[in-house]
């Protein structure tokens, strides 16, 4: 009698604090990689280094559940490319574009999120989607006004991989749900080898030179940050997604953007403008409002 309280408030506590661990880590991961890259590793070979370790484990991991690639072998493969894409394009962004403004387009993916539900799945958003979605277009809107054309549009590279890679996130999230009965290690097996496919097509078709100027402890940092950190993270939101209502840990989830936003003021001299605030604080609270009400998975950043 006496354990059985503890054991209880141990079993509940513990997959928040895995998931707002993996939250920070998604948060401030772009300052490991922006490391990485001054030692003479490009962002594409990083892309590739770090899930290619988390890959390989990833065989592993997914081995018992192997005969289910057959079962739904056309939207496994969809989750691999649309993942492939978004890790991709969101390292990019991270490494060439403002921190806190790439993480809050990329976190308009619970409007994307709801239009693809709506026309794909044929799920009509209830009042409080259509809110979020509101809000959320309108934090778009201000975040993206651009004074010289006088309409919002993305302003550089960054911008567009940012918000396609939060695409890219939704579809991702929409084709898992579809495969609810698959299990999450497969999933998360299929998700990291999507992104060495396409960030070695990436590769390929940028003629991005191999980083013969890399250190040894690049080279090493990015593979301890693929097989520690992409693995790990990957697998605590898995974890966490698993031992909680839904809605609940796309909310602890959300602690991404805190992460982020301090870290970035706290490690660079990148700055936030007041408008740029209130269309993130928007899109922010379209987000929390959306995953209430929602029931997205999420496997990965």
């Amino acid at each position: 009698m006496t354990n059985t309280l503890p054991s209880s408030k141990t079993a509940s506590i513990l997959p928040v604090l895995i998931l707002l661990w993996a939250a920070t880590f998604w948060g401030v991961v772009w300052y490991p990689l922006r490391l990485l890259e001054q030692a003479g590793l490009a962002g594409l070979w990083t892309t590739w280094i770090i899930f290619t370790t988390a890959a390989v484990p990833g065989i592993w991991l997914a081995w018992p559940s192997r005969r289910e690639l057959s079962q739904q072998p056309g939207l496994l493969l969809f989750i691999a490319l649309t993942n492939g894409w978004l890790n991709t394009a969101f390292v990019l962004a991270i490494l060439h574009g403002n921190v806190v403004r790439v993480l809050l387009l990329f976190y308009l993916s619970p409007l994307w999120s709801i239009l693809l539900a709506w026309f794909w799945l044929r799920e009509r958003p209830s009042a409080t989607g259509i809110f979020a979605l509101v809000m959320a277009m309108t934090g778009a809107m201000i975040m993206l006004w651009n004074p010289n054309l006088g309409f919002p549009w993305p302003q550089d590279t960054s911008d567009w991989l940012a918000i396609s890679s939060g695409m890219g996130f939704s579809f991702s999230n929409v084709a898992v749900r579809r495969l609810r009965h698959l299990s999450s290690p497969l999933k998360a097996a299929v998700a990291w080898w999507g992104v060495v496919f396409i960030s070695g097509i990436w590769l390929i078709f940028s003629q991005t030179p191999l980083p013969h100027n890399a250190t040894l402890t690049a080279w090493g940092g990015a593979i301890l940050l693929g097989g520690l950190g992409i693995f790990s993270a990957t697998l605590a939101v898995v974890y966490g997604v698993a031992k909680m209502p839904i809605h609940r840990s796309a909310t602890i989830l959300l602690f991404e953007l805190i992460a982020g936003a301090l870290s970035s003021q706290w490690l660079t001299n990148e700055i936030v403008t007041a408008m740029e605030w209130f269309g993130g604080g928007l899109i922010m609270i379209a987000g929390y409002v959306s995953v209430r009400t929602g029931k997205n998975e999420h496997l990965v950043p």
